[in-house]
This record gives C-alpha cells, sequence and structure tokens, in this order.
C-alpha cells in the first residue's frame, strides 16, 4: 500500500463490478453499462457535484477499453497538450487503431479556444472524449462539442452507497484493511450522512480518524462517533457560491417565496448563508420577490424588503442573517399578485412594437403661455376640483383607447 496516496484514490474501483452508485445510467440494463462492457464508448460529458464518482468512472474505463487512454487536467493543460494527444494517436506505430480515449477532468475550465482544439478529431472519430465537470455543461462547454457528446449527469451519492464505499475501504488491502479498526456500523452511517452524497469527504474523514487514533492496550483502533466527528468537523454542504448549484438554489428560494412556503424559504436561505452567498445579494432578490410576486396584494411588503436590505446594509453578517430571515418569511406570508408585473411587461411589448399613437393634448404640460394658444394643456380637468377627486376624461392617447394593463381584484387567497 502507497501510503502516500489518499484512501480515496486508493480504493478506486477498476470495474464495473466494484463501481458504487450511479444505477440511474450504470444499471445493467443502461446504455451507458452496456456500451462501456462493448467497449463502445462515443464521446461523453459527465457532471455533478465533487465527490459522485466522475474521475472513478473514467478510471474504470481506462481498465476496460481497449484504446489508448490519455488523461489530462484542465486547470494545468492546454492547446499544446491536446496536440501531442493527437498526434500520438495518429501515430500507427505508438497507437495502430488510430482512435484514443482523452479523459478531461474539469473541462469547463478550458476556454473556447482550446474546446475548438478538441472538435475536429471530436468529430471524426479520431478522440472518444470524456469529460467530467461540477458545472452545467450546457452552460459551460462549448455547444458544438455538447452536441456530439452524449451528456450524463451523475447524482450525489446516497448515504447507503458512501455507507458500502466505506466498509469496503475497511476492508480492502489497498485501503484500511492492514489496520485492526474496530467501528460500529452506526458511526459509519453517520459518516455517510455527514459527507451529504460526496464519498470523497467520508473517505478522507474515516482515513483521518484512523491514522489519528492511537491504539488501545490490544492493539485495536476504536473509532468513536466522537472522533469522526472530529474529522470531519461539520456536515459538507453541496452549495458552490460560484456554480450551478448557485443558480438552483437562488431559484429555489425564489420560488419558494412566490409559491408562500415559509419553511422552504427558510431552508434554501439556510444553505446560501451557509454556502457563503453575499446577503446583500439574497437581500435584492426578497425585495425583486416583494415587488414582482406580492405587488398590490400587499405593498407593505416592499417597504419591509427594502428596509431589510437597508439594515443587512448597515449591520453585516452574522445578525444579517436574521434581518433576511424575517423579510423572507413576510414576503412568503404575504398574499400574492403579479398584476403590476404583467401591466409594465404588456406596456412594454406595446410601446416597443405598436404605434401607439400621441399623447392627448390636454395632458401635455404647457409650460409657457404661447403653448397653450397651441392647445397644450387646453380643457385639462384638475380632478381635485371635483368631488371625490376623480373626474372622467381621456388619459391614453386615442389609438390605444380602451387598452388595459393593470387587472385588479388578482390576487392569492392565502
Amino acid at each position: 500500500m502507497n501510503n502516500n496516496e489518499p484512501l480515496a484514490f486508493r480504493i478506486r474501483p477498476k470495474t464495473l463490478e466494484e463501481y458504487v452508485g450511479q444505477e440511474h445510467v450504470l444499471g445493467k440494463d443502461k446504455i451507458l453499462y452496456r456500451t462501456i462492457k462493448a467497449d463502445r464508448l462515443s464521446s461523453i460529458i459527465l457532471f455533478g457535484p465533487p465527490g459522485c464518482g466522475k474521475t472513478s468512472l473514467a478510471r474504470v474505463i481506462s481498465e476496460t477499453t481497449k484504446y489508448k487512454f490519455y488523461k489530462i487536467n484542465a486547470v494545468t493543460a492546454g492547446v499544446a497538450d491536446i496536440k501531442k494527444v493527437i498526434e500520438e494517436t495518429k501515430n500507427f506505430m505508438l497507437n495502430p487503431s488510430g482512435k484514443s480515449i482523452l479523459f478531461i477532468d474539469e473541462i469547463h475550465r478550458f476556454n473556447k479556444l482550446q474546446q475548438d482544439a478538441l472538435l475536429p478529431y471530436v468529430e471524426n472519430g479520431t478522440i472518444i472524449l470524456i469529460g467530467a465537470t461540477t458545472e452545467n455543461p450546457y452552460f459551460e462547454v462549448n455547444k458544438a462539442l455538447i452536441s456530439r457528446s452524449m451528456v450524463i449527469k451523475l447524482n450525489p451519492l446516497t448515504e447507503e452507497n458512501i455507507y458500502q464505499i466505506l466498509k469496503n475501504a475497511i476492508k480492502r488491502p489497498e485501503g484500511l484493511g492492514e489496520y485492526n479498526i474496530k467501528i460500529e456500523d452506526e458511526t459509519l452511517r453517520k459518516l455517510a450522512i455527514i459527507a451529504n452524497g460526496d464519498v470523497r469527504t467520508a473517505l478522507n474523514g474515516l482515513e483521518i480518524a484512523v491514522l489519528t487514533t492511537e491504539l488501545d492496550k490490544n492493539g485495536v483502533i476504536n473509532i468513536t462517533d466522537e472522533i469522526i466527528k472530529n474529522s470531519v468537523q461539520t456536515r459538507k454542504a453541496v452549495f458552490d457560491k460560484n456554480g450551478d448549484s448557485h443558480y438552483d438554489n437562488i431559484s429555489a428560494f425564489i420560488k419558494s417565496m412566490r409559491g408562500s412556503d415559509p419553511d422552504a424559504t427558510i431552508f434554501y436561505l439556510a444553505r446560501a448563508i451557509n454556502g457563503g452567498e453575499d446577503p446583500m445579494f439574497l437581500a435584492r432578490r426578497i425585495v425583486i420577490c416583494a415587488s414582482e410576486d406580492v405587488g398590490m396584494a400587499n405593498p407593505n411588503a416592499l417597504v419591509v424588503a427594502n428596509s431589510a436590505m437597508q439594515a443587512i446594509h448597515m449591520i453585516g453578517m452574522p445578525e444579517a442573517r436574521i434581518i433576511l430571515a424575517e423579510a423572507a418569511i413576510y414576503v412568503a406570508t404575504s398574499k400574492k399578485s403579479n398584476a403590476s408585473y404583467k401591466a409594465i411587461n404588456k406596456a412594454l411589448e406595446d410601446v416597443q412594437t405598436k404605434d401607439t399613437g400621441e399623447i392627448p393634448m390636454h395632458i401635455r404640460n404647457a409650460p409657457i403661455e404661447k403653448m397653450k394658444e397651441l392647445g397644450y394643456s387646453k380643457g385639462y380637468l384638475y380632478p381635485h376640483d371635483f368631488p371625490g377627486n376623480y373626474v372622467e376624461q381621456q388619459y391614453l392617447p386615442d389609438k390605444m383607447l380602451g387598452t388595459k394593463y393593470y387587472q385588479f381584484g388578482d390576487v392569492s387567497k392565502i
């Protein structure tokens, strides 16, 4: 066993039978399983959160394919590295098949020029591309590469998946099998929960626990709940404030407020805060929701949201979390109306696409007396001169008469 290599690296699977998890794409009746087994793989883009098994799956492919397998990391590699792979692939002496599999880890780190360099060789089949990314490839990867690849989403590993991998790690000689370890199944399951879908976090925590715990008088390493807690610390949050999960989480936060679910609202707010979101960014989203989704059903929601944003600006974290929670709950539990939102959108569409006519002369401004002689403001009725401060008169241009933008009474019933 090479003790310089992390446990997560040492016990990576070499065959599909050893691979744990991702049954939705690697079940025996699934296309990815069949193509890997038959060594008939086409280009694929694997995306999913850290520790879900993207690199491990690439390693399984490298062990099963008859083609030459190359691996590069987009953080450190460039176009020159791609050209070197292409040259070796085309060299009949080095590679009689004339085809190679190229695994690019963190492919989203490649710029457009680097991704374009791959395109002709992926298209003509010289290179079978396997790209791995934690980002949404539809946003981060060249559309031409996407169209020539099968995009496969890998899910966070389940607690049962991680528990099974931890059990295997303790037994396997290349893992921790040479140590005399005593750990209860319940403790292993707690570690699986803490990892929150990231098997690398679980394995790193287990290895730290084993290597830093002294032997008892019988030569046994006793791993307790407390040791695991101190080895992993807090539950890992699946959240990257600069990545795809940022957009997913903020979308869920906004939709929960709009959907009048205060519990879901607070849950996604907590995820955002725990993930390091800028509190002012969150405050702005609450202000927008107060205007767009609550609107005229409770105009005070905008006042509360705006006051919260000002308070957060002055106070900052950690106390700002309380202000964010109060404002978010207020917006979530308010009655909803998007009448103002629909009204301005429809009016903007008309202004941009229609001949809307001229502003009526009687409501135009007449700062100079001579303008009144031309008809500016002539015939204007001042509403406050009439009972109830209202008088019937035309405000819309002639061409827009009868147009309705704001619909009264369009309010939710919560």
